[in-house]
């Protein structure tokens, strides 16, 4: 994964994807901890993942919440993720995380056997801008019904109920397979 600004380096015959911008996944994130989050925080990197795969995978999301995702929603999945331990994961979040706190726009504390990650002011401004943007308007949309649904559930709640409902999906699935829909 690269930062964008380190893209002008890279050959102009190889192919762009977002996913492999670090800055890309950053913004998810950032809007992930302000709009999913309780009081800019989110407990936990069980919870943080969880409630990012709702928002990634509108359709099991849609199954989740037993309705069918709102009219002319894209249903495609926005970026992979992969069956680990504790149910769908990115292996990229602690590098976007360590990229967010070295930027200052989070912090992390530990408290027990969990991580509180909380925006700083100059994360809450951030997230506050790129929420007003029209190209994140679905994105956060999508962050807001997540978040109505199962933001007051815990990540171990939230993992057990993926469990329960995509077992064929994700709970069988070997470990770092990528999750499709």
């Amino acid at each position: 994964m690269k930062s964008i600004k380190r893209l002008g380096s890279a050959p102009v015959s190889l192919p762009l994807s977002a996913d492999n911008i670090v800055e890309f996944h950053a913004a998810r994130l950032l809007l992930l901890i302000s709009i999913c989050g309780t009081g800019d925080r989110i407990d936990g990197l069980t919870k943080m993942a969880k409630l990012d795969f709702f928002v990634r995978y509108p359709d099991f999301f849609a199954v989740a919440k037993k309705y069918g995702a709102p009219e002319g929603e894209s249903r495609a999945v926005e970026s992979a993720m992969v069956r680990h331990h504790y149910g769908p994961w990115d292996k990229r979040y602690y590098h976007v995380l360590a990229y967010l706190e070295s930027k200052r726009l989070i912090e992390i504390a530990k408290k027990r056997n969990s991580y509180l990650i909380t925006l700083t002011d100059n994360g809450k401004e951030k997230a506050a801008s790129l929420g007003k943007k029209p190209s994140f308007a679905a994105l956060v949309d999508r962050m807001k019904a997540v978040k109505k649904e199962f933001g007051p559930k815990s990540g171990s709640t939230l993992k057990k109920l993926i469990y329960q409902l995509f077992d064929e999906e994700v709970g069988k699935k070997p470990l770092g397979e990528v999750i499709r829909r």
